[in-house]
C-alpha cells in the first residue's frame, strides 16, 4: 500500500474489517472519521475529531493510519482501550487486512519499566543471603506475594505485570521489578540480553504499530525519542487529557519519599549507621521544609532556606555517589544493587539541580499531605515542547468523545496547522435520554445542602429501580451520601475502594439492581452497557479545585477571563465524560442527573450543555423519574 489512499481504498478496506465484526452494521460516523484520518495522512496536516460515543473510533483512525503504510504509535491513558486495541481491534483488523497489506502486520504494547519484572532482581532474590536481606523486613504477605512473583517468572513470556490474574501488594511488585531511575541500562546489567522490559523496547522498535500509554508517550517526548524510537503517525486518543499527561511529565518531583528510597538501596550496600541516619535526617527536613506549603504555590526562584535544604540534601546525594566509587566488588549482585543505587542518585542530583536553577516558564508547589509530600515543579505551558518534538515531526490525530473547545491553543496547535471536525453517535440520545438539572438545589456555594442532595439520590435510585451510578465530586461528599443511603433501600449499594476498581465494576455490572457510588477516577473508562445502568447521577459541576496550586498559576497567567478559558472548558469536558457513561448501546435508555442549579441559573450552563449529547432537557424531578420508570419498564 502507498500513502497516498484515496477515499473509496478507506471504505472498503474498513468495511472488510466491520464485516467481520458480530452484529456488523454501517456506522456513518465512523465511515467519516476514516475518510478524514485518510485524508490528513495524505496532507501530512494534524486531525482533531470528537467522535460521539458508539462511533468506533479505534477502527475509525486504525484502518486508514495502517493502510498507508506508516508507523504509528497510538498512545491512550487508559489500561482498558490498550487491552482492546491489542487484543481485539489489531488482530480482528489483521485478519482481515493481511491479504491486501504487503506484508503481515504486527504491534505491540510497550509499558514503563517498572511495570515488567527485573530478571536481575529475581536472581538476586535467589541469592538466598541477599533475600534474607530484603525479605526480613517486610510482612507475611509480601513474602508471599514475592515467592508468587518468582515462581511466575518461570514461565512468563512478557514479564507483563498486566498479565497477571491477581494483584500483588505494591511494595511486592517494587522488589522484583525496577523504575527507570534506578535501571543502570542493559549493557551494565548482566540479565540485559534477557530482559523484558529490554526485549519489550525491542519489539517496539520494529512494530507497525506501538501501543503505549500517554506518560510513556510523554516521557518519550522529554527525552526526545529515546524511548518509542521513529514513527510517522501519532494518534492521541482521548486527547482531552494530553495537556494534562505532559505538564505532569514535564517537571520534576522532591520528596522525603526519594531519599528515603536512595537511603534504603544505600543500605542493601554499605550497612553505615550514620549514613542511613544522614538520609533520615535529609527526609525529614525537606519534609519540614515543604509540610507548610502543602497544596501552595511556592515562588520562584526559590528563597534562600528553601534552597539552602537542597543544597543541604545534594550533598548527602553527592557524598552516597562518592562512597559508592569507592566500592569494589567482584559479586554481581551487589555490583548491580550498587549501580541502582548510582542510578538512583545521579537522577536525584539532576532533578535537584534543576529545582535550584532558574525556572522561568515553570510553576512550583507542593502536593500531597502531611504524611506524603512532596515538591513539583511543571512548565505553564505545553505548546512550546509538544511543537518541537511532536507538532513539527510527524502527522497527529487527536482525538476523544469530548473535546475541549480551547483544546489546541492549550497544546500548542496554530490555527494553519490542523483541522478539526465532529462526527455523531449513532446513538438515539435524543429519544432514549434524559438531562435532568435539579435547578431547585441550593447553589453549592451556599453550603448545607447535603440532605436536599440526597433526598434527590434518594428518589432518583427509587425510580430506577436501582441501576445507578452514582458520582461525587470529592470523597467527602461520597462518603456521606453513602452514610446516609447505604441502609435506605434493600438492593446493594457499592462504594469505590471497597474493592479493586475492576471488580467493582465487575460486581456492579453483574447484578441488575445494584448502585455504585464513586468519584472522578469512574468519570471514564467505565462501559457498563445494558440493564445495569439506567442512571447516571453527578453531584455538582466538576469544576477544578479553586485552590489547586497549578490552576491558580494557568489562571494567573490567562488573566480576566482565565474562568471562561480554563475552567468552563474543563468542568464541561468531565461533565461529558461522566456523561458518556449512560448510553453504550443502540438499545441503552436512561437519565443523566445533574445536582447542580449552576447549569441553569449561571451563564455558563449553556456553554457546558452544548458539550453534553443532544438530550431532551427537564428541570422536573417528576419528568426525571416518570423517564427512568419508563426506561426501567423497556429493559
Amino acid at each position: 500500500m502507498t500513502t497516498n489512499i484515496a477515499d473509496q481504498e478507506i471504505l472498503d478496506a474498513l468495511r472488510r474489517v466491520t464485516t467481520e465484526l458480530a452484529n456488523a452494521e454501517e456506522r456513518q460516523g465512523q465511515d467519516e472519521m476514516a475518510v478524514l484520518v485518510g485524508r490528513a495522512l495524505r496532507k501530512n496536516r494534524h486531525l482533531i475529531v470528537q467522535a460521539g460515543t458508539g462511533t468506533g473510533k479505534t477502527l475509525g483512525y486504525l484502518v486508514p493510519a495502517v493502510i498507508s503504510g506508516r508507523r504509528i504509535v497510538v498512545s491512550t491513558v487508559t489500561k482498558a482501550l490498550q487491552d482492546q486495541l491489542s487484543q481485539n481491534d489489531l488482530p480482528l483488523l489483521a485478519a482481515a487486512l493481511n491479504p491486501i497489506l504487503d506484508h503481515q502486520l504486527t504491534w505491540t504494547v510497550l509499558k514503563g519499566r517498572s511495570n515488567y519484572l527485573c530478571r536481575q532482581r529475581i536472581a538476586e532474590l535467589a541469592d538466598r543471603s541477599q533475600s534474607k536481606l530484603e525479605l526480613d523486613e517486610v510482612s507475611v504477605r509480601t513474602k508471599a506475594d514475592v515467592k508468587k512473583l518468582v515462581e511466575w517468572s518461570g514461565t512468563t513470556k512478557t514479564g507483563d505485570e498486566g498479565e497477571l490474574d491477581w494483584q500483588p501488594q505494591r511494595n511486592a511488585w517494587s522488589m522484583v521489578s525496577v523504575t527507570s531511575e534506578e535501571c543502570p541500562g542493559a549493557s551494565r546489567c548482566p540479565q540485559g540480553e534477557n530482559c523484558f522490559a529490554e526485549r519489550a523496547r525491542a519489539q517496539s522498535q520494529t512494530a507497525d504499530v506501538v501501543i503505549v500509554n500517554g506518560w510513556l508517550y510523554a516521557l518519550d517526548i522529554v527525552t526526545q525519542g529515546t524511548i518509542i524510537g521513529e514513527h510517522d503517525v501519532v494518534v492521541f486518543d482521548e486527547a482531552h487529557e494530553l495537556e494534562d499527561v505532559v505538564t505532569d511529565s514535564a517537571g520534576l518531583a522532591l520528596s522525603p519519599s526519594r531519599i528515603t528510597t536512595i537511603g534504603s538501596a544505600m543500605r542493601s550496600i554499605i550497612r553505615d549507621d550514620a549514613m542511613s541516619g544522614g538520609f533520615a535526617k535529609s527526609a525529614a527536613r525537606l519534609r519540614d521544609a515543604i509540610v507548610p506549603f502543602v497544596n501552595k504555590r511556592v515562588a520562584l526562584p526559590l528563597d534562600s532556606e528553601s534552597r539552602e535544604t537542597l543544597v543541604e540534601v545534594r550533598g548527602r546525594a553527592n557524598d552516597a555517589l562518592e562512597s559508592l566509587r569507592t566500592i569494589a566488588t567482584n559479586d554481581e549482585s551487589a555490583k548491580q544493587r550498587k549501580l541502582r543505587a548510582q542510578s538512583l542518585c545521579t537522577r536525584f542530583i539532576e532533578d535537584l539541580d534543576l529545582a535550584l536553577a532558574d525556572r522561568s516558564g515553570f510553576v512550583a508547589y507542593v502536593s500531597g499531605n502531611a504524611d506524603r509530600c512532596s515538591l513539583e515543579m511543571r512548565p505553564l505551558n505545553i505548546g512550546p515542547t509538544l511543537h518541537e518534538a511532536v507538532w513539527s515531526q510527524r502527522t497527529a490525530i487527536l482525538t476523544s468523545a469530548t473535546i475541549p473547545t480551547n483544546l489546541p491553543q492549550r497544546i500548542g496547535l496554530t490555527a494553519d496547522s490542523f483541522d478539526a471536525c465532529h462526527v455523531a453517535s449513532p446513538f438515539d440520545y435524543e429519544n432514549n435520554s434524559l438531562l435532568y438539572c435539579a435547578s431547585h438545589l441550593p447553589d453549592p456555594a451556599q453550603g448545607m445542602r447535603d440532605d436536599a442532595v440526597h433526598k434527590e439520590i434518594f428518589e432518583l435510585i427509587n425510580a430506577a429501580g436501582g441501576r445507578t451510578l452514582a458520582l461525587f465530586t470529592s470523597y467527602a461528599r461520597l462518603n456521606a451520601a453513602y452514610d446516609a443511603l447505604v441502609d435506605k433501600f434493600e438492593f446493594e449499594i457499592l462504594k469505590q475502594d471497597d474493592l479493586p476498581k475492576m471488580e467493582l465494576l465487575r460486581k456492579f455490572a453483574a447484578s441488575e439492581s445494584t448502585c455504585l457510588f464513586a468519584t472522578q477516577s469512574f468519570f471514564q473508562g467505565v462501559d457498563v452497557p445494558g440493564q445495569t445502568l439506567s442512571c447516571v447521577i453527578i453531584d455538582r459541576l466538576p469544576f477544578p479545585v479553586p485552590t489547586d496550586p497549578l490552576m491558580s498559576a494557568r489562571r494567573d497567567a490567562f488573566g480576566k477571563s482565565a474562568f471562561t478559558a480554563i475552567d468552563i472548558p474543563i468542568a464541561a469536558t468531565k461533565l461529558a465524560q461522566a456523561a458518556g457513561r449512560l448510553i453504550r448501546t443502540q438499545t441503552d435508555m436512561g437519565v443523566v442527573a445533574v445536582l447542580d442549579p449552576r447549569l441553569v441559573t449561571k451563564s455558563y450552563g449553556k456553554a457546558i450543555i452544548e458539550m453534553l449529547p443532544p438530550m431532551e432537557f427537564t428541570n422536573k424531578i417528576k419528568r426525571a423519574t416518570e423517564f427512568l420508570t419508563y426506561a426501567v419498564s423497556k429493559r
